[in-house]
Parts: C-alpha cells; structure tokens; sequence
C-alpha cells in the first residue's frame, strides 16, 4: 500500500510541475496581457423574486434527486434478485445521476443570492472536467445497458455467460478510466488560457462557453473536442441504434404475446432515458454554429435538473422488479419503526 502511495504521490507531483511549467510557456507566448483568475457568472435572473422562487424549485428537484437516485442504489444493493448485470448498470447510471447534478447545482444554489456570482479558475476548470467526466461516462453507459438487454433477449439461455460478473467489471473499468482519461487529459496536457473577458453568460463552466473566452489558438481544443464527440456520443448513439433494431427483430420472433410484452417493457425505460440524453447532448453539443448561443444553457438545465430526477421514476414506475424491492424496503422499515416505537413505549 506504501509503495503505491508514493507512485501516486510521484505522479501528482510531476504533474503540478507540468502545469506550472505550462502557465510559464503562457505568459511567455502571450506577454503582458493580463490574465483572470475568476469568472463572472451571469446566466442565472438577477431579480430577486424569480431567484427565490428558481432557489425553490431548483432544491426541490436536487432534493428528489438525490433522495430517488440513492433510494434507487440501495434496493439494488439490498435485494438479492436484482443482483444481476441489468442492475449492476443501472446502479452506475443512478451514482451518475447523482454525481452529476451534485457538480453544479450546490454552486448554483449559493448563487441565487449573491450580488456577485464568481467562481475561481481552478474551481471553474474542475467544474467542467468533472462534467465532462460524468456525461461521457453516462453515455457510454446507456450503450453497454443496450449491448445488455440485447444478449438479454437475443441469447437468454447463454446470458449468464457471456454477461458474467468479470465481463460486468473490466466493462466498468474500462468505461470509467476511459471516459475519465478522455475528459482530462486534453486540459493536462495544454491548459486553457484566459486573458479576456471574464463574464459567463451561464449558470455553471460549460467547455462550449470556455472556448468561447480562451486566448491563443483553440483549434486543438475543437480538433479534440470532435474527436471525443465522436468516441463518448454519437459511436455511443449508433450502437445503441443497432441494438435496439436487433433487439425488435427479436422480439418479433417471439412467438407468445405475453414474452413480447415482456420484452418490450424491459427495453422501454432504457429507450426513454437514451432519448432523453442524447437529444439535449447532440443539440448541445452537435447542433453547435460557430459561437455560443446563450439559450443553450437553457437546454443544459434538462440534462442538469430534468433528467437525473426522472431517472429512478423511469426505471421505477416502468420496472416491476424494482417497485417489489422498494415496497420490501418501506414495509421493513416501516416494521422496524413500529417494533421500536412499541418497545420504547412498553
């Protein structure tokens, strides 16, 4: 443990220096501009009685978030019946949801009734890795939970199989250090630069609204940023495309009505999530002319807020498996809250 310490400890260090060494070669290139070390958040309403009513509206929505994705995790973890790869996924898909609206929204929250809404570079910089982390992490996600429910239905005797619990892990592995490799290391290996304007006409450090306020050529940022696309959202989009069109050729083999139904129930709250994220992601993020529009920002509040508190009602309302687990966690808790009240009166 000591001797993997120190490597990691190694690496940070080396890395910092590169950084640092980075910042100089900047202000090399560009001389004495000045350069910020904040932004100026802007995209939220300054009047106070819509960010009153935005403030509650917004924490209510963070609220059943959290409480429905974490509500969601743990009747997967506790229930022995949904230990299965179906589960296993969708279990990262709600710590996703989760993690995702907890990167913006808590900032956003403080925000609401502050005079002057600033976020420092670094903490800016982080927002936005962390972001773009998350949201490469979900969709490739949602194309390994359609690979998922296509063996499903199309090899359900062999399922076991080939979706083994190792298969289950160097898929996680690999989509979690991949996405996370992909969202850093263009930042790592040239950070971005800011000497001009420091006003953000959005309410979190989106990468479209960075670019648009960097300094020096950003033409290796754009170069990566279409690559990426490509690699975390429309690869991603055509695999699943190609999934769910086997997977209604398989479905309408089946010869019973009572297994189609099945079938299609199983795939309908996964299509409805996949249509959810990946028609605000391409707007966003493929429907993009040569600057920024400012309404976008409103589009990213689906993604944001919309999406990560409809998630565990989708998958809930829509998965009966899933109703039975958390009908067995209310009436075990509401048991036990009535065995306790009964002791503590007796």
């Amino acid at each position: 443990m000591p001797l993997h310490f120190n490597k990691v400890t190694q690496f940070l260090l080396l890395l910092l220096q590169r950084c640092k060494l980075l910042i100089v070669i900047c202000n090399m290139e560009f001389g004495n501009q000045t350069f910020l070390n904040y932004f100026i958040l802007i995209g939220l309403p300054q009047n106070l009685q819509i960010s009153v009513l935005l403030f509650f509206v917004f924490i209510l929505i963070y609220t059943l978030t959290v409480v429905g994705n974490s509500f969601l995790i743990c009747a997967i973890i506790i229930s022995p019946k949904l230990h299965t790869p179906m589960y296993y996924f969708l279990c990262n898909l709600a710590f996703i949801d989760l993690s995702y609206p907890s990167s913006t929204l808590p900032k956003m929250l403080l925000d609401m009734f502050s005079k002057r809404r600033t976020i420092s570079i670094i903490g800016c910089l982080t927002q936005m890795n962390t972001t773009l982390f998350l949201g490469s992490t979900l969709c490739i996600l949602l194309a390994v939970m359609a690979y998922d429910r296509y063996i499903a239905i199309r090899f359900p005797l062999h399922y076991a199989e080939i979706m083994n619990w190792r298969t289950c892990k160097i898929i996680t592995v690999i989509l979690w250090s991949g996405s996370f490799l992909v969202a850093t290391m263009p930042i790592i290996a040239r950070p971005l630069v800011f000497c001009r304007e420091n006003i953000l006409d959005h309410f979190a450090c989106e990468v479209l609204v960075l670019l648009e306020v960097a300094c020096g050529d950003l033409s290796f940022y754009k170069i990566t940023m279409f690559v990426a696309s490509l690699f975390t959202l429309v690869t991603p989009f055509i695999f699943i495309v190609v999934s769910y069109i086997c997977i209604l050729v398989s479905i309408l083999k089946i010869h019973s009505a009572g297994g189609r139904s099945k079938a299609f129930s199983t795939c309908a709250s996964h299509l409805t999530v996949v249509l959810l994220i990946y028609g605000t992601s391409m707007i966003m993020y493929m429907g993009q002319t040569k600057s920024f529009s400012s309404n976008l920002k409103y589009i990213a509040l689906i993604y944001v807020l919309v999406t990560p508190v409809l998630n565990p009602l989708i998958y809930s309302l829509r998965n009966n498996e899933v109703k039975k687990a958390f009908r067995t966690i209310l009436t075990k808790y509401s048991s036990s809250r009535i065995v306790q009240s009964f002791h503590n009166a007796s």
